[in-house]
């Protein structure tokens, strides 16, 4: 259990704050992440790390020569927000373009898809490589399905070792997809983490038992077995990651990875059986690592991962590098960046809006005070839910980003935003505070939403109708989900049906919604036989069967709210 707190909600904030003192060295603090404090050529490729904190030393502890130009951090276990990934890469950003790396999971590939869209937009040329080494999420043929998790370390060095020497983004993203491809892990718990300020473990483990293929964000394992001798279970392993050596392959980068509370003498103890299995199966090892690199705050357990190499492969696993818990080779002699101005988030500012889009923008704020009510009332029970296959985390966010929003629309309306401006500014907020997969979901639902209305003229009845359709593309496009995949999209997509064909029918807009709002809640209920096939609880399907998606839930609870409120 994490018993250093003061605000649990402030955790991860305060954490990287302190980070960064001890380090400054070798990383400057922006808001949500932290980018190398030393000099960096300009035209160099920039590489990107990140996804959600409590699994130091990921991501921050990466950034340094050789390694990560910048690492975003999100919350514990969640997302950073698309707004806090553009934000750093700005920051980060030399001239050659960007090299954004995370692992594979819904909420980050949303978050960094859009942020990437983005800084597209401004010109910079940015690149997405997702880490999917975890053999335990998906079978062999649909390997890019798979999540991160230790992975990350050893795809991450390869990436930075690129860049560092000079070469082009083409060929850096290359090599990193070369790596990805290439790594393989699997993973043990014998114990679940604790949130900061909570009184229980995410998930448990019976006693003499361990969970076999654990996810990193407190996700219990696939299955579990008796804890065997420390020889058997490098034979686990080992076997279970070799059983997909590239054919050919001999040479190999191997990690062994603790998870936050097992015990270095532990991992050694493991590390003397890995290592003479790896050998009998005719494995030759390159600089293998013992250590923590990718954690879980305090489970306990481990991982094995092996990238198998080629000759350029080895070449940039084994250069130089000098980050605050990684170090490799020759060291690196750096002279401390100049200030970069301009690069930091400005507080907003409104164009002229009318009276009348003024008026809609007030209206908007009481829909969103009305929204932070319910979901409030309804945090538990949300999260509940979403602990069935999930980290239990979505009342939470849903809670912390309506608040968010809310206080942040009500800022716009004072400073005389219009409606399109205060809804687009209320979603990212939304996106910035909540994180995660959730978070990232509603930030991009608002701001597509709010494309629909204008701050020249009241919002209009056929604008809400229209804003619903693009914000379902929109989700749909940048999320990938699907009818069917047990997501949010199960729900939002026949309410935004309903309501078309109920105002195409000559309702008006409160009986429209009201009509579509009994669909939506109908339809969140529908998905409870549901298999998810997409985000964190696929691996877990079975543990869903039978229970509704918290995110089609919460979608229908606000679409009611918003009933009684039009």
């Amino acid at each position: 259990m994490t018993k250093i707190v003061d605000d649990p909600e402030a955790f991860a904030s305060s954490a990287l704050a302190g980070f960064s003192r001890v380090y400054g060295r070798y990383v400057r603090l922006v808001k949500g992440g932290v980018v190398r404090s030393t000099a960096v050529p300009r035209g160099k490729v920039s590489v990107v790390v990140g996804g959600g904190s409590g699994h130091y030393p990921a991501f921050a502890g990466y950034v340094g020569p050789g390694m990560a130009d910048a690492a975003v951090a999100g919350e514990i276990f969640a997302s950073p927000s698309t707004a806090a990934v553009a934000r750093v890469c700005r920051n980060a950003e030399y001239g050659g373009g960007i090299i954004l790396g995370f692992g594979n999971y819904a909420g980050d590939v949303l978050n960094f898809g859009v942020a990437a869209e983005r800084l597209r937009a401004e010109g910079i040329d940015v690149r997405i490589v997702t880490v999917t080494d975890d053999v335990a999420s998906a079978p062999a043929d649909r390997h890019l399905q798979r999540r991160g998790i230790a992975g990350d370390l050893v795809v991450f060095k390869v990436a930075g070792a690129a860049a560092e020497a000079g070469l082009a983004i083409d060929e850096v993203e290359r090599i990193t997809r070369l790596a990805n491809s290439r790594t393989f892990s699997f993973g043990v718990a014998f114990g679940g983490c604790t949130l900061p300020g909570a009184k229980e473990p995410l998930f448990t483990v019976p006693d003499g038992m361990m969970a076999l293929g654990l996810g990193i964000h407190g996700e219990p394992g696939i299955r579990d077995a008796d804890i065997v001798p420390a020889g058997e279970l490098a034979r686990l392993l080992v076997d279970t990651v070799l059983a997909e050596c590239p054919a050919g392959a001999r040479r190999a980068a191997v990690l062994l990875n603790g998870l936050g509370a097992t015990k270095y003498e532990e991992l050694f103890v493991l590390w003397g059986a890995v290592e003479e299995h790896l050998q009998a199966a005719g494995v030759d090892l390159v600089a293998p690592e013992v250590g923590e690199y990718v954690t879980s705050l305090d489970m306990q357990g481990c991982s094995l991962t092996v990238m198998w190499l080629d000759e350029e492969l080895e070449r940039y696993w084994l250069a130089p590098c000098d980050t605050p818990v990684f170090r490799r080779g020759e060291t690196f002699r750096t002279q401390p960046a100049a200030a970069r101005d301009g690069a930091e988030d400005e507080a907003p500012a409104f164009g002229p809006a009318t009276p009348a889009s003024q008026e809609g923008a007030r209206c908007l704020a009481g829909i969103l005070d009305a929204m932070v009510s319910a979901l409030s009332e309804a945090e538990a029970e949300l999260g509940r839910i979403d602990a069935f296959a999930g980290d239990g985390d979505h009342g939470q966010g849903m809670r912390r980003g309506a608040t968010a929003a809310r206080e942040a629309i009500h800022q716009a309306v004072a400073g005389g935003a219009g409606a399109r401006s205060a809804l687009a500014v209320a979603g990212d907020a939304w996106a910035d505070r909540a994180g995660g997969t959730s978070g990232a979901i509603w930030g991009l639902l608002l701001r597509s939403w709010s494309s629909a209305f204008s701050d020249e003229a009241a919002p209009a009845e056929a604008d809400v109708v229209r804003g619903a359709r693009l914000a379902l593309d929109d989700v749909m496009r940048l999320g990938g989900a699907k009818p069917g995949d047990k997501t949010l999209v199960d729900a939002f997509v026949p309410f935004v049906s309903s309501l078309e064909t109920a105002r195409a029918d000559g309702l008006s807009l409160k009986e429209a919604w009201q009509k579509a709002g009994a669909t939506c809640e109908a339809a969140a209920q529908a998905t409870a036989p549901l298999s998810p096939r997409l985000g964190r609880a696929r691996p877990l399907a079975e543990r869903s069967i039978g229970h509704p998606d918290a995110g089609a839930v919460s979608l229908a609870l606000i679409a009611r709210t918003i009933a009684g409120r039009l």
